[in-house]
């Protein structure tokens, strides 16, 4: 990458990124324990979910490899919110990527009560809630619903002036509804999609694999079905669209870009090759700079509905 490339992001509300590249909530912990990672390569890490007390999470099986990707079941397993301000926000204030904490809970009160315990934090850069976890009990009940969507959001918009990231479900009908839901309710930005529900069986022992029986499929097997979400937002949306799903390579993160998405978020990825977010970059800057492009929203084809870049 040459400076005559800007890979500079705009997902809204002051939160400026210097690439694209993000790590995907759940794959990289609360970024202490990726130590191979070039986090000089990342426009920000987001975090795991993190609730208002800590969660131990499901119990073991909570991993398991199927054909072209990943089920998991993991549950939220986190420390809390105090904990998180205590011990790991000073430590990202010092830090030079951006640091996005994705939220998570029960009921409405709980995303208000962790989004206004984290408002104002140094070292707290913003938040992307997760109203469309598949692998806990009430994981799914705001993110398939227009109406929850928006009330939700706008609790947490009352409660914080951090910039606001939603994470949607695919699990949906109209996943377009949803994000139009969670725009209007003050969204800065969507990211989308959450992990797709799905299981696996152990045909010898004659049981589920995972121990809650279903989990959240991501990898290659579903990136085709991301990208198409992702195509339908970022056409209908006027707010950022950071594409998740399937995300490998330079090419993949390329497709999302192409289809209007602002930034990319790598998830299971990350398990398998650490240096993916420079690659993911590297492959990125050479490819505006093979075509003649100075910045990352010349890339789009739909320039008119993209936030990135300036």
């Amino acid at each position: 990458m040459t400076d005559a490339v800007s890979l500079a992001v705009d997902l809204g509300r002051g939160l400026r990124l210097r690439t694209p590249v993000l790590v995907a909530s759940g794959t990289f912990g609360y970024g202490f324990d990726a130590p191979a990672a070039d986090r000089a390569s990342l426009g920000a890490i987001i975090t795991k979910g993190t609730t208002p007390q800590a969660r131990p999470g499901n119990d073991p099986v909570r991993i398991a490899e199927v054909p072209s990707g990943m089920l998991n079941a993991i549950g939220l397993q986190n420390p809390g919110a105090d904990h998180v301000v205590r011990e790991y926000a000073p430590l990202w204030k010092t830090w030079d990527v951006p640091v996005i904490v994705n939220v998570a809970g029960d009921s409405i009160d709980d995303y208000a009560t962790v989004a206004r315990r984290l408002d104002g934090v140094p070292g707290i850069a913003g938040l992307e809630l997760n109203i469309s976890c598949p692998n806990v009990a009430n994981g799914l009940q705001f993110g398939v619903d227009a109406q929850l969507a928006a009330q939700v959001t706008d609790a947490v918009r009352q409660a914080s002036s951090l910039p606001l990231i939603v994470k949607l479900t695919p699990n949906v009908t109209d996943i377009v509804a949803i994000g139009r839901a969670v725009q209007s309710a003050g969204a800065d930005a969507v990211s989308a999609v959450n992990t797709f529900v799905g299981m696996a069986i152990d045909v010898r022992r004659r049981r589920p694999i995972l121990s809650r029986g279903s989990g959240g499929l991501s990898g290659p097997a579903i990136k085709p079905l991301a990208l198409y979400a992702v195509w339908q937002l970022a056409e209908q949306l006027s707010i950022p669209v950071i594409a998740i799903g399937g995300i490998m390579t330079a090419d993949d993160a390329l497709e999302f870009l192409l289809a209007g998405a602002a930034a990319v978020q790598l998830g299971t990825v990350n398990y398998l090759r650490p240096q993916a977010a420079r690659e993911v970059v590297e492959g990125i800057a050479g490819y505006i700079e093979q075509r003649g492009y100075t910045r990352l929203s010349q890339l789009s084809l739909r320039p008119a509905k993209v936030m990135a870049g300036v």
